[in-house]
Parts: C-alpha cells; sequence; structure tokens
C-alpha cells in the first residue's frame, strides 16, 4: 500500500468543527439550560412577593381614595386620579371643597412630606457616621489578641442581638424625665416631646443598637488582612498611625463600603424604634416622623394616597442605593485593582 493510500484520521466533524470544540459548547450549553431551570422557581417566587406588590402598589397609586363627593355629599368609590395623589405629597397640593386644587394647610399630612425626607436624611447621614466611627474603633479592639477578647465581642454585640422594640422601651424609660439620662446630666430636658431633643434620643438609641452591626462587619474584613503586610510595614519603619491610613484602611475599605452601604439602606426604612420611642412625634408634632412612619400614617386615611407616598420612598430607597454602588463600588474596584498591581510588583 502506498504512502498516498493512507487516510488520515479526521480532525473534525461533519459541521466542520472540533469534536472537542463542539463539545464544550454542548456542555456549555446543558449548564447553561439546568441553571435556568433552577432559577425559574426563585423568580417566580420574587415575582410573586416583591413583583406583584410594587406593581399593585403603582397601580393604587393612580387611582383616587374612596370618599365623600363633595358636591353631592355621597360616598364614592373614587377613580382614575392621575398624578394627583404625587403631586399631594411632593407639591403640597391638596383637593379643594369645589374640586380643585389648592395648597395643603400645615396641618395636613401632605405638608409634612419634606419635614419627613429631611428627617430620614438627618437620621441616616448622622446615625451611619457615628455607627461607623465607633463601630471600626469596636473592631480594632475586637481584633487584638488579648485576654477576654471572647468575653468582649460576646458584651459588645449585645445591643444588636436585642429586639428593637424592647431597645425603644428601654431608652424610653431612660429617657424619662424622672429617667437616668437626666439624673446623670443633672437637667430637665423633656427627651421624647423637645423637637431636638426627641431627635438626638432617636439617634442615640439607634447608635447603641446597630454600631455592634457594623463593628462585626467592620472585623470580618480586618480578618482578612494578613499579618505580613504589617510585619513588612514595621520593618520599613512605619509607625502605628501610618499603617492604619496606609495599610489598614486602603485593604478594609471594601468590606467597610459594604457595611455603610447595608446600613444606610436599613436607616432609610427606620419606622420602629422612632414610632415607639418618640411616637413619631415630638416638638411640633412630627419632629421624628420618617418616611415609613408617614406611611403608616396615610394608611389610616387612604390606601391609594399611601401608595403614591410608599412609591416615592422606594424610588428615594433606590436612588440611593443605585448612587452608592455606581460611585462606592466603583471605588472598591479600582482600589483591589491597584492592589493585586501592586502584590505582582
Amino acid at each position: 500500500m502506498s504512502a498516498s493510500n493512507v487516510v488520515a484520521p479526521s480532525s473534525t466533524n461533519q459541521s466542520g468543527k472540533p469534536p472537542v470544540r463542539a463539545g464544550i459548547k454542548k456542555n456549555r450549553r446543558q449548564q447553561s439550560r439546568w441553571a435556568l431551570y433552577l432559577i425559574i422557581p426563585t423568580l417566580i417566587l420574587l415575582a410573586v412577593v416583591i413583583g406583584y406588590p410594587v406593581v399593585t402598589a403603582i397601580v393604587m397609586s393612580f387611582q383616587k381614595d374612596a370618599g365623600l363627593d363633595p358636591a353631592t355629599g355621597l360616598f364614592v368609590q373614587g377613580g382614575f386620579a392621575g398624578f394627583q395623589n404625587y403631586a399631594h405629597w411632593l407639591f403640597q397640593q391638596c383637593m379643594g371643597t369645589d374640586g380643585t386644587t389648592i395648597a395643603c394647610p400645615p396641618g395636613n399630612l401632605g405638608s409634612t412630606f419634606w419635614n419627613a425626607v429631611f428627617v430620614t436624611f438627618f437620621f441616616t447621614v448622622t446615625t451611619v457616621i457615628l455607627e461607623t466611627v465607633l463601630g471600626l474603633w469596636f473592631a480594632l479592639i475586637m481584633n487584638r489578641a488579648f485576654r477576654g477578647r471572647g468575653f468582649v465581642r460576646a458584651a459588645i454585640l449585645v445591643p444588636w442581638a436585642i429586639p428593637t422594640a424592647v431597645t425603644a422601651k428601654l431608652w424610653f424609660f431612660i429617657f424619662s424625665v424622672a429617667g437616668i439620662a437626666n439624673a446623670i446630666l443633672g437637667a430637665h430636658i423633656l427627651w421624647t416631646s423637645d423637637e431636638w431633643a426627641s431627635r438626638f434620643a432617636v439617634i442615640i438609641a439607634d447608635t447603641w443598637k446597630t454600631t455592634p452591626f457594623m463593628a462585626l462587619l467592620i472585623l470580618a474584613g480586618l480578618q482578612l488582612i494578613p499579618e505580613d503586610v504589617y510585619e513588612a510595614a514595621k520593618m520599613d519603619g512605619a509607625s502605628t498611625l501610618q499603617r492604619f491610613w496606609r495599610v489598614t484602611m486602603p485593604l478594609l475599605k471594601p468590606a467597610l463600603m459594604v457595611a455603610i452601604l447595608f446600613r444606610v439602606l436599613d436607616a432609610l426604612r427606620i419606622y420602629d424604634l422612632p414610632a415607639i420611642l418618640t411616637g413619631g412625634g415630638g416638638g411640633t408634632g412630627h419632629a421624628t416622623t420618617t418616611l415609613s412612619i408617614l406611611v403608616i400614617d396615610q394608611i389610616r386615611q387612604g390606601f391609594n394616597s399611601a401608595a403614591a407616598l410608599s412609591t416615592i420612598t422606594f424610588i428615594i430607597i433606590f436612588l440611593v442605593a443605585f448612587i452608592f454602588v455606581r460611585i462606592l463600588g466603583t471605588n472598591v474596584v479600582r482600589t483591589q485593582e491597584a492592589q493585586q498591581k501592586g502584590a505582582k510588583e
């Protein structure tokens, strides 16, 4: 048999693709198909639990609340309202007795919307800053090796383990007129009825309650930093303060950003602590009324108007989360890339 008659084994199939590559693509398609099958139940559950209520709330927000018709005095079921409910909250516009749009009176809930926005963001910014600073301090303490470290960690986490309702009642007794707070300060402060005193009372109670949560998340980030980095910094002659700012903080930044993001989103939805501690009042009556408290108050008067308010609240929280993820997330990625580049060099 001559060499020209020998047929070499074919390395491609009929489609012209190598069999190994075709098999890899087939396996990938099967894996994608099985992944889709496994995700579908979760997507259905999320659509039922989250998607349906959100869509229903948006639809309700464009409907009028049932009530008495000012023209006839008869009870009517409402109807399509357009953006009237949103104008009621955003532009403080209400419906007059003659059916025209007028400015809301000072005591109307619509006139308290922007006050609730201010109170919510004031609580969020103040408490997150305090809890981040104190949480970082506690985490640095818990990260050190010393006798009794386990007891200290357990003691710091006790406030976080207490239910929020119990915490609110505990601080309600502390901030009472004859409570221990006034006894220590030697003052007669109306912590739960004065405008700014009630706000600071909520901030103090929330900081005491949630600082352990921040400390726990930051501690998890500290424990991921290798000791070799600190040893190298010591050999280079870096002081304790220099090691903190140039080693600890850059490496801790991803965990710190995640902790701040979680806490900001949680603080924007704050309800139970101010509702139980001050009843959402204080001072003029709305000193500690947050957006969540305002939604609950409005539900008692009309579901459709409350649906518009809850939709606005959802959009505000979503925008804050989006800004955090876009800005802080990009910074975290850049920090990690710089760290990987430095490690390679």
